[in-house]
């Protein structure tokens, strides 16, 4: 399979780059969101670009910084990517974006990057641009600025389950601790709380001109199976299309099963499938 060179993007290809990115507003919000803010520039992105295809015509690219992101990555592109990144250390924490493609640069990279800690080939990701039909929980709101302390217990709950590892480890959670903040500043951290403590929380992760992207979707263990899940998301998806944006995202993993029939409920449709390698 003959493949073209792989390049490193600069802010002269921008409008390329968004032109490719709108083909893939769901898989590719992320990077979208971090060139909408800060470019192409990689010291100001503080991520590189990698480019596959004609100058004149951009085919994939392939997002990296703390995750590598591959976008519209054909089978050429993957390979082409792989053996870019083969020959360098591996900086990401993890590998995410449309299944075909992370799997095909996993399947290049783990003699080289393994071993990874956890490989999660079937994520659905799911997509709506429609009021859900359920009505909303009135009590789920948006989290003030001064209700972080009571928010951030939860958040890194949800963190360590989700993702295997506490966000306390590395920096004793400073660094994500900040994430929070700023997203309860924005506008885009929505928790339940009862008694002062949180049972429902979810965060608007990642916006874009085309999607919100909803993640760390989590209920208190206590209060698990008592559906209060539904109207709380239902609350979440009617603030986010009426404020944010004309479609609200996320992604799942295919074994949860409760949490998959909840999006159902709230009207999330499929559009795809991503993957996620976790180093």
């Amino acid at each position: 399979m003959l493949t073209m060179p792989v390049r490193q993007l600069g802010e002269s290809e921008r409008r390329a780059v968004e032109r490719l990115l709108d083909l893939d507003p769901y898989a590719g919000a992320q990077v979208a969101e971090r060139v909408s803010a800060r470019g192409l520039a990689w010291w100001r992105a503080e991520a590189r670009i990698l480019g596959y295809g004609a100058r004149r015509n951009l085919e994939s690219i392939c997002w990296l910084g703390g995750n590598l992101t591959p976008v519209l990555a054909s089978e050429s592109a993957v390979t082409a990517f792989a053996d870019q990144l083969s020959a360098e250390d591996r900086l990401c924490s993890s590998i995410v974006g449309r299944a075909d493609a992370v799997l095909g640069l996993w399947d290049r990279l783990s003699a080289h990057w393994g071993p990874a800690r956890d490989v999660r080939p079937n994520q659905p990701l799911l997509a709506t641009d429609a009021l859900p039909a359920v009505a909303p929980d009135p009590h789920v709101r948006r989290v003030r600025g001064t209700e972080v302390d009571r928010l951030f217990p939860a958040a890194v709950a949800m963190y360590t389950e989700e993702v295997g590892v506490s966000p306390l480890a590395e920096d004793g959670g400073l660094g994500y601790r900040r994430r929070v903040t700023e997203l309860v500043r924005a506008g885009r951290a929505y928790a339940r709380f009862v008694d002062g403590r949180v049972v429902f929380k979810a965060e608007l992760a990642v916006v874009t001109r085309r999607t919100a992207q909803v993640q760390g979707v989590w209920v208190a263990p206590e209060w698990r199976g008592r559906g209060i899940a539904t109207a709380a998301m239902a609350a979440v998806v009617r603030d986010a299309l009426d404020r944010i944006a004309p479609t609200v995202s996320l992604y799942v993993n295919d074994f949860n099963l409760p949490a998959r029939r909840v999006y159902e409920r709230c009207g999330f449709r499929p559009v795809g499938a991503l993957a996620t390698v976790l180093f």
